[in-house]
């Protein structure tokens, strides 16, 4: 349930929106704090290519969750919703206002909808075993022991079947009474970035070519001269994936920051299916029709906090 003294400020949006610019806006006229909920920004060494926020700009206004571990490091949803909750408590505890600023979507919904993570490490073995079964058994078992995750769940995905069951067989119980939600104790207003496609491309495709010229290719040579692996799947993101590529001798570098521009469209698009059908819990603003944007979300924001007061 809800507190409506604890504020948590959400603001969502597909990448090259302007979430950072806007979410330090906001920080700073309404003494907030910044929490990141993009799973890009937890590694170490990779700064260009995730649009990670400047030095500059973190020393304007706190960020928290970014930087966490090394490339070669993995950090669970379930780690990363602990480490959120506690973020957000210790800005709230000091008076401030927590800001949730993400595009990867089920980062953003763990905490705002308290999703339950089950604590199971992964077991290779069963794993390995579970995979050995192919995809239509594997499923037939999923339906016989969890029939409400069989439900939600492509019975085409065998990653998300056999970690089903991976759950489930570890724990003792089905995935599904595992991952109840239980939503967190704040007092939310989710604000969503929108741009027409089109503009959006635009911003896309001129920030990779920011990106290009402010060094990403040295970024992405260092890494993989540190050691740091293609298999890796802090290396498997965008711009990241190409460029090794381009290193490796299978493209150009045309070919590699073309191929950048595609997919960073289809990801746009993709983190749509997050969050465009949730219009009723989300208050979009669109940048490239509204004449004074940032006006209007500063407007719904200080009436909203005003109802959290006591």
């Amino acid at each position: 349930m809800s507190d409506d003294h604890h504020p948590l400020l959400v603001l969502v949006g597909p990448t090259a929106s302007g979430k950072t610019d806007i979410a330090i806006r906001i920080a700073r006229r309404f003494n907030g704090e910044i929490v990141s909920a993009d799973s890009r920004l937890f590694y170490r060494g990779m700064d260009i290519g995730t649009a990670k926020p400047t030095t500059a700009e973190q020393a304007t206004v706190r960020h928290h969750l970014i930087d966490l571990c090394r490339p070669d490091e993995v950090l669970s949803l379930g780690e990363y919703q602990r480490l959120a909750y506690q973020a957000i408590d210790g800005i709230l505890a000091r008076g401030r206002l927590p800001i949730l600023v993400g595009g990867t979507g089920q980062y953003v919904l763990a905490v705002v909808e308290g999703w339950g993570i089950p604590a199971v490490e992964p077991q290779p073995r069963l794993r390995a075993a579970l995979e050995a079964l192919g995809g239509p058994e594997a499923f037939r078992w999923l339906n016989a022991l969890d029939p409400a995750a069989a439900r939600r769940i492509d019975a085409r995905n065998l990653r998300r079947v056999v970690r089903a069951l991976e759950v489930t067989l570890t724990a003792g119980l089905p995935i599904s009474e595992l991952q109840r939600k239980t939503p967190p104790p704040y007092n939310i207003l989710m604000i969503g970035i929108q741009r027409n496609r089109r503009n959006l491309y635009e911003r896309i495709d001129n920030r990779v070519d920011r990106m290009m010229a402010e060094g990403l290719p040295d970024e992405v040579s260092r890494l993989y001269e540190a050691g740091y692996s293609r298999g890796l799947p802090a290396l498997s993101g965008l711009g990241y994936r190409q460029l090794l590529a381009y290193l490796d001798g299978e493209m150009t570098l045309d070919e590699a920051v073309a191929r950048i521009k595609f997919e960073t469209h289809r990801f746009a698009r993709y983190q749509d299916t997050w969050f465009r059908p949730d219009d009723e819990r989300i208050a979009w603003f669109n940048f490239d029709e509204l004449a004074t944007p940032e006006t209007a979300i500063f407007s719904l924001v200080e009436k909203w906090i005003r109802s959290t007061e006591p």
